[in-house]
């Protein structure tokens, strides 16, 4: 009853909203504050019974979509990525044998590219071994503890695409560039005489010609490039996996992501302690294969800030496809999306 100054009191109609048209498992009120005995009434652990059923059904699939079920056909859907794969890798070792654009290069220029000629202290075999097998068996550990064939062949197709790629545009760039390296004073002239055309004052090199050849493909640095596109796949990749932005603040987890890309930056920061590159080679390196590895690991996994970010698109949508698994997906998006809109009863005054 509700009293309005001098007037006698009213009865107003107790409000009663109810949402159970639009969502089933929205609990109503019977207008007295109590659950309506034609809902179902709220389970402790969620929706219907359904929350600690949902949050565990994804691992549930993953466990039954292995290589033996799912990899053949998997492997076919993506057939024409495979075989740009193999284009890409074919282009790459082309482009090893194309000679790189002869710039001029006079006398006056030698002062910065008369470093002493040094081996690499990183090898180029090792650069492949940290850059293709350290993610790969990482990659197989988690298929392992996961069973989840749509995650081990995104990341196995993303990591080759973002090293071919960056490998591809690397040597593009070298032999468009042709910048010489700090010690090609020592690969063009080996015994320290050096030769200059007497009218337009260019280098005549008489060193050998494979090495003066290497000798100027100094910009942008391979080495760099490499190890950021495959060590930076790596990094967002566990940055997805361990949920590094879960916004609890664990910097264990972050220092983890952290490690692939600072052994990328040692890589880098040898070329240049070896004189076979200059720092702005290193630099836009590391930011070509970074960029790249970004990408494609986003082309293939959503962010790792993302809910969903610790699994593929691909198996997202395969359990919106499958009928199996479509109330199960219903369910998992409701429980993380809550509704914006609530009905709340709030009971009439009554007057004095």
């Amino acid at each position: 009853m509700i009293r309005i100054g001098g007037l006698p009191p009213l009865s107003a109609p107790t409000p009663s909203l109810c949402l159970s048209e639009v969502d089933p498992t929205y609990l109503c009120s019977d207008g007295a504050g109590r659950p309506s005995p034609s809902q179902n009434p709220v389970q402790p652990d969620g929706v219907n019974g359904t929350s600690a059923e949902s949050d565990k059904m994804p691992e549930i699939q993953l466990g039954g979509h292995t290589i033996v079920s799912h990899g053949v056909k998997l492997a076919r859907l993506h057939m024409l990525d495979w075989l740009i794969v193999v284009l890409l890798g074919t282009i790459e070792l082309i482009l090893k044998f194309v000679a790189p654009f002869n710039c001029f290069i006079g006398e006056d220029m030698m002062t910065d590219i008369k470093y002493p000629m040094k081996s690499n202290t990183v090898p180029f075999w090792a650069v492949q071994i940290v850059v293709l097998l350290l993610p790969f068996a990482i990659f197989s550990a988690y298929y392992y503890y996961r069973r989840d064939v749509y995650d081990f062949h995104h990341a196995i197709l993303g990591l080759l695409f973002s090293v071919l790629v960056t490998g591809v545009i690397t040597n593009v760039i070298k032999d468009a560039v042709g910048r010489p390296r700090p010690d090609f004073y020592w690969r063009c002239f080996p015994d320290g005489k050096p030769h200059y055309d007497p009218i337009t004052g260019n280098v005549i090199c008489h060193g050998h010609k494979s090495v003066i050849k290497e000798g100027r493909k100094s910009f942008p640095s391979g080495h760099t490039s490499w190890s950021f596109s495959g060590l930076g796949f790596l990094a967002w990749y566990l940055s997805g996996k361990i949920q590094v932005f879960d916004h609890q603040g664990h910097i264990a987890k972050l220092c983890l992501v952290i490690l692939p890309l600072l052994v990328a930056s040692l890589v880098g920061i040898s070329c240049v302690d070896d004189y076979h590159h200059h720092w702005q080679d290193v630099f836009a390196g590391g930011l070509l294969g970074f960029m790249v590895a970004s990408f494609c690991y986003l082309h293939f996994f959503p962010p790792p800030y993302d809910p969903h970010g610790w699994g593929p698109h691909a198996y997202f949508q395969m359990l919106a496809q499958s009928p199996n698994s479509a109330r199960s997906t219903s369910t998992y998006h409701f429980i993380q999306q809550p509704m914006e809109n609530e009905s709340v009863y709030i009971p009439p005054r009554c007057s004095a």
